[in-house]
């Protein structure tokens, strides 16, 4: 009787259901994990857009005030650096080159396995539009 019991398909399909089940939810897991990444990256770009456009409008990298804006705006605190042609100071003459890049680290995590820092970055360029004499 043993033997037929353990010979027989019957049920068989409840347990691959069960494993497909298991299955789809470890991806979801992993997705849920990791669409913070993306959102935080996608910030982190807006928020470069952002200070190199009023950079750009402003003739130089004095602009403090829209990157303590976008800090709260966004709950990012970057890494900030310029890579800008300088007429003096931190003025920068009109078409002249403004780059700045961000970087931050993000921290993720599955389950039990740890938590493991990403670092990102976001670059974004521009030209000055005043003219200094």
């Amino acid at each position: 009787m043993l033997k037929r019991i353990l010979k027989s398909k019957q049920g068989e399909g409840y347990i691959d259901v069960a494993i497909g089940i298991l299955c789809l939810m470890l991806v979801v897991a992993l997705a849920v994990s990791l669409f913070p990444v993306f959102t935080t990256k996608q910030q982190l770009d807006l928020f470069a857009a952002e200070i190199v456009r009023e950079a750009e409008m402003a003739g130089g990298t004095n602009v403090s005030s829209r990157i303590s804006i976008m800090r709260r705006q966004t709950g990012l605190n970057p890494q900030i650096e310029w890579d800008c042609d300088y007429f003096s100071g931190s003025r920068v003459q009109l078409n002249g080159n403004i780059s700045v890049t961000l970087t931050d680290t993000v921290d993720i995590g599955f389950f039990f396995f740890g938590s493991f820092p990403i670092q990102i970055r976001a670059k974004a360029s521009g030209k000055s539009e005043v003219y200094y004499k």
